[in-house]
């Protein structure tokens, strides 16, 4: 399983609570199609971890890096109506910094042969 990261603030005004609900309408949307496996958006509590990682964060669940990548042609496609559920969310964001993990240990690793 992959992990995409989004760590992200809100513009002022934003009201935090439509942001969650705009996010819930894109990830189902992305996830009834197939294209993501699952979600969930989490707020920085108590104020405790770095400024630079935002206060919201959503991790997003892939299969793999083939799922990920039909998730990112559907949403650049900038075709409705994920256009217009992407922007309802986007709008609001600030500060945005990315990552992509994965699970591990890797599936298909294997022990005995490592050269490092």
């Amino acid at each position: 399983m992959d992990h995409y990261h989004i760590f992200f603030d809100l513009k002022p005004g934003a009201n935090d609570l439509d942001v969650a609900r705009g996010v819930a309408r894109y990830m189902g949307h992305l996830k009834e199609r197939g294209l993501i496996e699952g979600w969930r958006l989490t707020r920085r509590k108590l104020g405790l971890g770095p400024k630079e990682m935002g206060e919201f964060h959503c991790v997003v669940e892939t299969r793999d890096l083939a799922q990920l990548d039909a998730a990112f042609q559907h949403v650049s496609s900038r075709a409705e109506p994920v256009e217009s559920l992407h922007f309802a969310v986007n709008r609001f964001a600030a500060n945005l910094t990315f990552a992509l993990y994965r699970d591990f240990p890797d599936a298909g690793r294997q022990e005995g042969e490592e050269k490092f």
